[in-house]
């Protein structure tokens, strides 16, 4: 635990340093960290960091005169506002009180850390012991990675006794509940509701499901409500033997529901021996309202909320709504209305409910702020407004609340992939998703999750690896829209033959004249080869589609249109998009803003400058694997080359990949993510 506390500080002004970076700091398993950390704690991984960060930060207050924002950052809050919240949360007034007079400080909390000062000699006695036991431990790998597995559980779809088929909603409530509360065991891995409702009419058998899901357990029930009594008959299987070790019948009077629900998940807990954290438990004994009829306007909501189509979600909005109406407190109620309009207003280029997502997910936080489903509302309305950062530690600390929400995995692996570009991240949450989620209702949406497992591993330069899941994407639907597109620049990364590259995807836009996508691409791979005359005749339908539509995709490919446009005479057109390219390069926030920027340099004829934009490039971490098949490729860079610091250069970004990649694998194998 000393060496834990030195690491972070020594990390404390990196925001991006959490529990995997820790795990890999102390050259351990991200699961033995968060086993130790707990039983030392009583707090998950996450909670002692920031523990950690805000104790530091309370000591600046004290003994510095920065301000609160400063601070903020220095202990590696990404904004003073969540900083200000978990300040408040941990010692029960915000940070700008102190130093004011007007509360008391405890002395334990603000005195020099010894750690701090004596941090080095603390890392490296503590290195030299871990070396010593990995040593020890290297012969028993594999007993070691065995305890080290996660127990895993699905809970099926609860069938309805009634003959009143009104009565299901009731029924599916009873199955969503105990399906959330073992969602907030860390110890479990519980599969997503969606992938268990195919199940609801099923003839197949609990082995053949446990093989499918890839589970340990499963949680089969039945009930109905009759006037103002529950009976619920549920029980717990061992999928290897098909066994029941658990089963129990409840009879009891409505009033009693969230007590049934939190004993169920508490008795199956024990039954799998699976260890509960107080934090846990204390999540798990939370009731979400005390008013049934505002509970039971609530549960006739969620069936139309999950089907996600627009008609449900009209039919579930005037019915959380109600709930609302009964509980004005009601924070699940207030989220899920959040949510509700996120979907509604997502594919919409004139967005209509911005204020009341705003709204709802602000009230949901208030009334339960450490709810994961009030966090998530809040992250989707940043998502809402394109302020993606910002929508981070409110998806990471649902995620401490729900370590097992396929929702925030999925959306974490979103904003890593497209929005906040981080290779590693995206492949890790991909993983995950796909270890919760895998068994999703359809053959098309299983196609759709290995392509987003695919593309991660191919911007991570597992090629092999990507290559079997575009494989398997397109084995459940060959109609995939964008499989055959990645496979295409998979194959390449394996045998780098352009000109099949070419082929290949002239083959897809015959089928679809009309694909932005695949009009770029090949105006791409005409331009690569420096054959500008051919490049032009896709490169200008994709233009004037582009204008003609009012679209502002692809703004990052600007620079290459324009060269290709100057190489045909066109120098107005080049020239404006040659400034749209400018443009998008100073707006750029990602981390490939430096690459951009060494390209626009170069073009301008401004060598020193563009080097040193690649040289803070060739710092970066985690980019896509197609910089390396594609950077050197580009014309534009072609003014570069004449530098003397330009192969040493090319040739650091290439090593940093690989070096990446390999700590990236190691890292993943350790969290039992990959084998």
């Amino acid at each position: 635990m000393a060496q834990a506390e030195a690491i972070i500080l020594e990390h404390m002004a990196n925001e991006q340093f959490g529990v995997s970076e820790l795990a890999k700091a102390l050259h351990m398993s991200r699961s033995n960290l968060l086993r130790k950390i707990k039983k030392h704690t009583q707090l998950s991984a996450s909670q002692f960091i920031r523990q950690v960060r805000l104790r530091e930060g309370m000591a600046l207050l004290k003994d510095t005169s920065l301000t609160v924002s400063e601070i903020s950052y220095q202990v590696g809050f990404g904004s003073s506002s969540y900083f200000i919240k978990c300040f408040r949360e941990q010692y029960g007034y915000p940070p700008g009180e102190v130093g004011k007079g007007t509360v008391q400080i405890e002395s334990e909390k603000i005195k020099p850390n010894f750690l701090k000062k004596y941090r080095w000699p603390t890392i490296v006695t503590a290195s030299i012991l871990i070396v010593a036991v990995s040593f020890f431990l290297i012969g028993k790998k594999d007993t070691v990675n065995r305890l080290e597995t996660k127990k895993s559980i699905a809970v099926l779809p609860f069938k309805n006794d009634s003959s009143d088929s009104t009565n299901l909603y009731f029924v599916n409530g009873l199955m969503q509940s105990a399906l959330n509360n073992l969602q907030k065991i860390e110890a479990l891995r519980v599969i997503s509701r969606t992938s268990v409702e195919k199940y609801r009419k099923t003839e197949k058998g609990i082995p053949e499901i446990a093989e499918e899901l890839n589970v340990d357990y499963l949680v089969e029930g039945s009930g109905q409500r009759v006037d103002n009594q529950v009976l619920l008959n549920i029980q717990l299987i061992e999928a290897s033997t098909d066994t029941p070790i658990w089963a129990e019948q409840y009879n009891q009077e409505v009033v009693d529901i969230f007590t049934l629900q939190n004993d169920v998940a508490k008795k199956i807990a024990d039954a799998i021996e699976t260890v509960v954290t107080p934090a846990e438990m204390e999540q798990i004994d939370k009731k979400p309202t005390e008013n049934l009829l505002a509970y039971d306007y609530y549960l006739q909501a969620l069936d139309p909320f999950y089907s996600r189509t627009p008609e449900g979600l009209e039919k579930a909005i005037p019915l959380f709504e109600k709930a609302i109406e009964h509980d004005p407190q009601f924070a699940l109620a207030y989220a899920d209305l959040a949510i509700s309009y996120y979907y509604l207003d997502i594919y919409r280029k004139q967005k209509r409910y911005t204020d009341l997502i705003n709204n709802y997910s602000d009230k949901a936080l208030l009334y339960d702020s450490k709810n994961d489903v009030s966090l998530i509302s809040k992250a989707l309305y940043y998502m809402h407004t394109e302020e993606y950062r910002l929508a981070l530690p409110h998806l990471e600390k649902a995620l401490e609340y729900n370590p097992n929400s396929a929702d925030v995995v999925q959306v974490l692996s979103i904003l890593y992939n497209s929005y906040i570009p981080d290779t590693a991240k995206y492949l890790k949450y991909a993983l995950m998703g796909i270890q919760l989620n895998i068994a999703s209702n359809d053959s098309v949406s299983k196609s759709y999750i290995y392509l987003n497992l695919s593309n991660a591993l191919a911007q991570t330069g597992f090629t092999d690896e990507a290559f079997t899941y575009i494989n398997k994407s397109l084995d459940y639907d060959p109609g995939n829209y964008y499989a055959p597109y990645l496979k295409i620049y998979i194959q390449y990364a394996k045998d780098r033959d352009m000109e099949k590259v070419k082929k290949s995807l002239l083959e897809v836009l015959e089928k679809d004249s009309t694909r932005l996508d695949i009009l770029q691409e090949v105006g791409k791979m005409y331009y690569f080869q420096e054959d500008f005359e051919n490049a032009f005749k896709y490169y200008e339908r994709f233009v004037a589609i582009r204008k003609k539509q009012n679209l502002s995709i692809y703004p990052h490919e600007d620079g290459k249109i324009g060269m290709v446009y100057e190489k045909m005479g066109l120098d107005e057109q080049a020239s404006e998009l040659f400034k749209a390219y400018a443009d998008y390069c100073e707006r750029d926030e990602s981390i490939y803003k430096n690459a951009s920027m060494a390209l626009k340099y170069a073009y301008e004829g401004k060598i020193d400058q563009g080097m040193e934009q690649l040289k803070i490039f060739a710092l970066q971490d985690h980019y896509q694997y197609w910089i390396l098949l594609f950077l050197e490729k580009d014309p534009l860079i072609d003014p570069l080359k004449k530098h003397p610091e330009y192969k040493k250069t090319i040739q650091k970004i290439k090593d940093r990949f690989w070096d990446n990649q390999a700590k990236l694998k190691k890292s993943l194998e350790e969290q039992g993510l990959i084998s």
